[in-house]
């Protein structure tokens, strides 16, 4: 055996630059600190919803690319004060906050629907073509690729050219009965526990809360089974359910969320997968589809 090659190996490696240090660990917030202007994005106001309640207002963002016909239906009865004097009438502990018209079901006192639709298709899913899609890099049990689309948390099954959105804390779903195409999008629930993704493809959603969820996440719960309350008068009475584009621009909440085709959206999935802070000792690696926060700041701020 002869000593050239080695020697020619240690030679190499004796000139060869050492290796970049590893970019130093930015959290979250510095990461976001970071960003320009031009990675976060304004909801158009007809795609957002003010909920009015004593206790403050939550915002919602609708979402059209996943229930067009239902996301109509909401646009029609909120220009038509539908909810306005309803109540958050089911508080389910884990689960979710319903409101709407606790009469619905009670033919002789169910508020008139007005020009809405009484009849839609279940928008449980859409096709894939033009969706834009912003992978997330980890395995889930619910969908062969999950990610981002349109801003919100999404499944997405490319051999079957299916997408839909996910159950995820802050999701809005329109409420239904047993058959599929039951629902029109008058009754609605707030997701405010661990996300039941079993119900993905089974309900159709139309938005996510984007600012005030605690407000609903801290009612007080109702009884078992379902959280429905037995007294009237432990509702949270509804002040009103306005389209942002039909408020006075002065009396707008305006947001605005991180795009998730960024590079600083993909820095930030990153340091949530691996926390190397002083706090965490080992990296997980990993990340849920629904613990990815989707930030959210007053546009201005």
């Amino acid at each position: 055996m002869t000593l050239r090659p080695m020697l020619f190996a240690c030679a190499l490696a004796v000139l060869a630059p050492p290796a970049a240090a590893a970019a130093p660990y930015r959290s979250m917030q510095q990461i976001l600190d970071a960003s320009p202007a031009s990675d976060w994005r304004e909801p158009a106001p007809e795609n957002v919803l003010y909920l009015e309640l004593d206790a403050g207002r939550v915002v919602i963002e609708l979402a059209p690319g996943f229930a067009p016909q239902h996301v109509a239906n909401i646009r029609t009865l909120a220009r038509a004060g539908f909810w306005d004097g309803t109540s958050i009438y089911r508080v389910q502990d884990n689960f979710v906050a319903q409101f709407g018209d606790a009469d619905a079901e009670d033919a002789a006192r169910a508020k008139d629907l007005g020009a809405a639709e009484r009849k839609l298709p279940a928008e449980f899913e859409r096709g894939i073509q033009g969706l834009a899609f912003d992978v997330l890099p980890d395995a889930d049990g619910w969908a062969p690729q999950v990610g981002f689309a349109d801003g919100f948390a999404a499944g997405r099954d490319a051999a079957a050219g299916k997408a839909w959105m996910a159950h995820c804390y802050g999701v809005v779903g329109a409420g239904r009965n047993l058959d599929a195409d039951s629902s029109i999008g008058a009754e609605l629930y707030v997701v405010i526990g661990q996300s039941p993704r079993q119900l993905d493809r089974n309900i159709t959603q139309v938005g996510r809360v984007i600012q005030g969820i605690e407000l609903l996440s801290s009612l007080r719960r109702g009884p078992e089974p379902m959280g429905f309350y037995a007294d009237p008068a432990q509702r949270t009475p509804i002040r009103a359910v306005r389209l942002a584009s039909e408020v006075p621009p002065q009396e707008r909440t305006r947001m605005q969320l991180l795009r998730t085709d960024t590079q600083t959206f993909r820095d930030m999935v990153e340091a949530r997968r691996n926390r190397r802070d002083d706090f965490y000792k080992r990296p997980a690696g990993h990340i849920d589809l629904c613990n990815v926060p989707l930030p959210v700041r007053v546009a201005g701020s």
